[in-house]
């Protein structure tokens, strides 16, 4: 339990002087970390036991000044450690004698800075601009809980608890009357944020070992049969609703999403191997290649805009969705009609209503796993099922 503190020179690295850097190595716990004073000396003038400079040197009080404070900050960042009772190492002793915070003195929200900056550098490489933000979002919940719930800034990494967990969800449900699906969504990238200080040996336990996120029921809400036809077979008068109402019917038909909706391009439809029309892109979310056969009622559509620059109007998500309200009081849909609606309904109405099988409802969605659409559209099966059963039953 006590450190080694070492000086050595660096021979092969004798400059053209005939100079070479004299290197210091620290030991703890048969631990070495070693680093470069910024000294050279020529290897004549080095006496190695005594661990100084010979007086011979022009330079040698200079040299020996240096190394005897070296050795000294080290000790003295050697008894600080020990005097907080805390477990250290050999590079925890190194960051104090630099004057940084030992690594197990992050603070939560500290790292989590780093992790975004770190991350911002991987935008449009590795991950989409959206998600970074999402992560960011996180950032300033979990200041704002820290600040409630302990009156700081921060708390430190080593403190991370299951506790501090609950708390942090009770906080989002009561104060900032989040969803449980939009909690268990937040705290899933808190998560990962502090996994990766967890792998990089920040902390010493993992303190989601025993979380689980509390279950929500996925209500899919989508269009029946007749209110897909009410909204496809009703002609509006005005030339925004006919539009959105178009585009609409277009997701209801192929499952895009809005920005694959919006960002598709003459590029992106192409003659199959089948000899029929595949629209052929890939989501950003999942930076999966996805194809769908074009339907007749969504090439109809295309038909009617094939002179534009793109393939379909351009209007941003909030207008549009605030159309679709106005289009759902005017054909009688009792729904909270968004576009990302038209995507549930070609997955429940469209496909499986239809008889095709999950995998291909997954492929076409353009999940990122069977389990994925399973977890969201097994209870559409079950009730497909049971209808045929009825049917079944009043055959017998």
């Amino acid at each position: 339990m006590k450190i080694i503190i070492l000086f050595l020179l660096s021979k092969s690295k004798t400059n053209s002087s005939g100079e070479c850097p004299i290197k210091c190595r620290i030991t703890y716990l048969k631990k070495r970390k070693e680093f470069s004073t910024g000294l050279f000396i020529n290897p004549t003038y080095w006496n190695s036991k005594k661990q100084k400079v010979l007086d011979k040197t022009k330079h040698s009080t200079y040299s020996n000044t240096q190394l005897s404070l070296i050795k000294q900050k080290f000790n003295e960042a050697f008894l600080m450690l020990q005097i907080q009772k805390k477990k250290f190492n050999v590079n925890d002793i190194y960051s104090l004698y630099k004057g940084e915070k030992p690594k197990n003195e992050l603070g939560i929200i500290e790292y989590y800075q780093q992790y975004l900056d770190k991350s911002k550098k991987l935008i449009d490489i590795e991950i989409q601009q959206s998600t970074w933000n999402k992560f960011k979002y996180i950032k300033k919940d979990l200041e704002r809980f820290i600040f409630w719930n302990y009156k700081k800034k921060d708390v430190l990494l080593s403190k991370l608890n299951k506790a501090f967990i609950d708390d942090y969800e009770y906080y989002l449900k009561t104060e900032r009357h989040k969803k449980q699906i939009t909690i268990n969504k937040d705290v899933q990238r808190f998560k990962k944020v502090i996994k990766s200080a967890y792998t990089y040996d920040l902390i010493s336990k993992y303190p989601f070992h025993n979380h689980k996120p509390k279950k929500v029921i996925n209500k899919i809400v989508y269009l029946t049969t007749e209110e897909l036809s009410n909204i496809e077979t009703h002609t509006f008068s005005q030339i925004r609703l006919q539009q959105v109402k178009d585009m609409f019917i277009f997701c209801c038909y192929t499952g895009l999403a809005y920005l694959e909706m919006s960002n598709l391009r003459k590029e992106n439809i192409n003659i199959g191997f089948d000899g029929v029309l595949w629209i052929s892109l890939v989501r950003k979310k999942t930076n999966k290649t996805i194809s769908i056969p074009l339907l007749e009622p969504a090439k109809a559509i295309l038909d009617r805009y094939e002179n534009k620059d793109s393939l379909l109007p351009i209007i941003s998500n909030q207008r549009f969705n605030s159309y679709l309200k106005e289009i759902a009081i005017i054909t009688g849909i009792d729904k909270n009609l968004t576009h990302h609606i038209a995507r549930k309904t070609f997955a429940t109405t469209v496909l499986l209503y239809n008889d095709v099988p999950m995998e291909i409802v997954s492929e076409l969605l353009g999940h990122s796993s069977i389990a994925t659409t399973q977890a969201y559209y097994g209870k559409i099966v079950q009730k497909k099922v049971s209808l045929e059963m009825i049917k079944l039953t009043k055959k017998l």
